[in-house]
């Protein structure tokens, strides 16, 4: 399963690149907005650490969505521009299949609306599980169904687990077989964290230091 990292901090996206396991980033209007930055610069950074950041359109209209996807496409070839789920965007979608840009079509919250976004040339789609689950429904079930529905048919689009809230989220999508999990830089570094490999690096160094003054 691919990891990305869902930010528009740069910093951030260097600091889990060194880990040797970051595989690309996914950016929104709000993140960007948070944190204050020039969106392009912003993009171009990522790019330099990951080869796939997601950078979405803020049109509404399919011909205002494909302008600026063209404009980010520009950019840089490790840049994909994310289309929100909407008619027009599976209009946008369509073009820039035919064209050789990549998309990632964003805020997904049921099975037919995957289906469509794959259908209409997403190369990637993305589910927001932690919203379904704000509202009641079941946010990992929509991974399962869909994943259901994709080992049935040869869909050239990969299944992003968007919204995810804690580690939970990333285990239970790997074992549902979906294709990348986007992840909060705060989630990404609770990872590789557990108490027991804490005390036990302890343990092997209070008695390294043992064996040093012996």
């Amino acid at each position: 399963m691919k990891l990305f990292l869902d930010t528009a901090n740069v910093d951030y996206v260097a600091e889990i690149a060194e880990w040797g396991v970051l595989d690309g980033v996914t950016t929104n209007p709000s993140l960007v907005a948070k944190e204050g930055k020039d969106f392009k610069q912003t993009v171009l950074g990522m790019c330099k650490h990951v080869s796939c950041v997601s950078a979405q359109v803020t049109a509404t209209d399919a011909k205002g969505m494909i302008k600026q996807g063209e404009e980010y496409a520009s950019w840089h070839k490790h840049v994909v521009v994310k289309v929100p789920m909407t008619t027009e965007g599976l209009k946008a979608l369509k073009y820039f299949r035919s064209k050789g840009i990549k998309t990632n079509t964003t805020l997904v919250f049921s099975v037919s609306q995957a289906i469509l976004a794959a259908k209409a040339g997403a190369n990637i789609i993305s589910p927001f599980i932690g919203r379904l689950d704000d509202a009641s429904e079941d946010g990992m079930g929509l991974i399962a169904e869909i994943m259901e529905a994709w080992s049935n048919y040869k869909f050239d689009c990969e299944v992003l687990v968007a919204s995810t809230r804690h580690p939970r989220h990333i285990v239970d999508a790997a074992r549902l077989g979906a294709h990348i999990c986007t992840i909060p830089y705060d989630v990404f570094k609770k990872l590789p964290m557990h108490p027991l490999t804490d005390s036990g690096v302890k343990k092997f160094l209070e008695d390294w230091e043992k064996v040093k003054k012996g």
